[in-house]
Protein backbone atom coordinates (compact mmCIF):
# COMPACT_ATOMS: atom_id res chain seq x y z
CA UNK A 1 0.00 0.00 0.00
CA UNK A 2 1.15 3.20 -0.97
CA UNK A 3 0.82 6.93 1.09
CA UNK A 4 -1.04 8.82 -1.56
CA UNK A 5 0.22 12.31 -0.48
CA UNK A 6 3.78 11.44 -1.22
CA UNK A 7 4.31 8.77 -2.08
CA UNK A 8 7.22 8.29 0.15
CA UNK A 9 5.88 5.35 2.45
CA UNK A 10 4.62 2.25 1.12
CA UNK A 11 3.90 -0.61 3.61
CA UNK A 12 3.90 -4.23 2.63
CA UNK A 13 1.51 -6.62 5.07
CA UNK A 14 2.68 -10.38 4.89
CA UNK A 15 1.89 -13.75 6.06
CA UNK A 16 1.42 -14.45 9.50
CA UNK A 17 0.94 -10.58 10.93
CA UNK A 18 4.33 -9.31 9.55
CA UNK A 19 4.55 -5.63 7.86
CA UNK A 20 7.52 -4.05 6.23
CA UNK A 21 7.11 -0.46 5.43
CA UNK A 22 9.70 1.74 3.57
CA UNK A 23 10.43 5.40 3.48
CA UNK A 24 11.42 7.08 0.55
CA UNK A 25 14.84 5.43 -0.21
CA UNK A 26 15.11 3.18 2.92
CA UNK A 27 14.12 -0.23 2.30
CA UNK A 28 12.75 -1.90 5.74
CA UNK A 29 12.19 1.35 8.03
CA UNK A 30 10.06 0.00 10.24
CA UNK A 31 8.89 -3.81 10.51
CA UNK A 32 6.99 -4.87 13.13
CA UNK A 33 3.46 -7.26 13.37
CA UNK A 34 0.15 -6.35 13.46
CA UNK A 35 -3.27 -8.08 14.44
CA UNK A 36 -6.57 -7.42 12.35
CA UNK A 37 -10.44 -7.29 14.13
CA UNK A 38 -13.09 -6.78 11.82
CA UNK A 39 -11.79 -3.48 9.67
CA UNK A 40 -9.21 -2.51 12.63
CA UNK A 41 -5.41 -3.38 12.49
CA UNK A 42 -3.29 -2.82 15.67
CA UNK A 43 0.60 -2.06 15.02
CA UNK A 44 3.23 -3.09 16.88
CA UNK A 45 6.89 -2.07 15.10
CA UNK A 46 10.24 -4.17 16.29
CA UNK A 47 11.24 -1.45 18.89
CA UNK A 48 7.89 -1.80 20.62
CA UNK A 49 6.66 1.38 19.40
CA UNK A 50 2.04 1.08 18.67
CA UNK A 51 0.16 2.38 16.03
CA UNK A 52 -3.18 1.51 14.68
CA UNK A 53 -5.42 2.02 11.61
CA UNK A 54 -8.62 1.14 9.94
CA UNK A 55 -9.73 0.04 6.64
CA UNK A 56 -12.93 2.01 4.51
CA UNK A 57 -13.37 1.56 1.40
CA UNK A 58 -10.27 -0.24 0.47
CA UNK A 59 -8.35 2.60 2.00
CA UNK A 60 -5.95 1.93 5.25
CA UNK A 61 -6.48 4.86 7.60
CA UNK A 62 -3.13 4.69 9.79
CA UNK A 63 -2.48 7.29 11.96
CA UNK A 64 -1.92 10.47 9.76
CA UNK A 65 -1.08 8.21 6.53
CA UNK A 66 -3.77 7.20 3.99
CA UNK A 67 -2.94 4.30 2.34
CA UNK A 68 -3.90 3.03 -1.13
CA UNK A 69 -3.33 -0.44 -2.68
CA UNK A 70 -0.80 0.21 -6.05
CA UNK A 71 -3.56 -0.64 -7.86
CA UNK A 72 -6.11 1.44 -6.87
CA UNK A 73 -6.87 4.24 -9.21
CA UNK A 74 -7.35 6.55 -6.38
CA UNK A 75 -3.45 6.55 -5.30
CA UNK A 76 -2.68 7.94 -8.45
CA UNK A 77 -5.27 10.72 -8.33
CA UNK A 78 -3.81 11.64 -4.86
CA UNK A 79 -7.50 11.80 -3.44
Amino acid sequence: MTDAASSAVTRESRRLGRYDEARGNRQSACTGSYTVTGNHLDYVDDTGFTATGDIRDGVLFHEHLVLYRGDDERARQGT
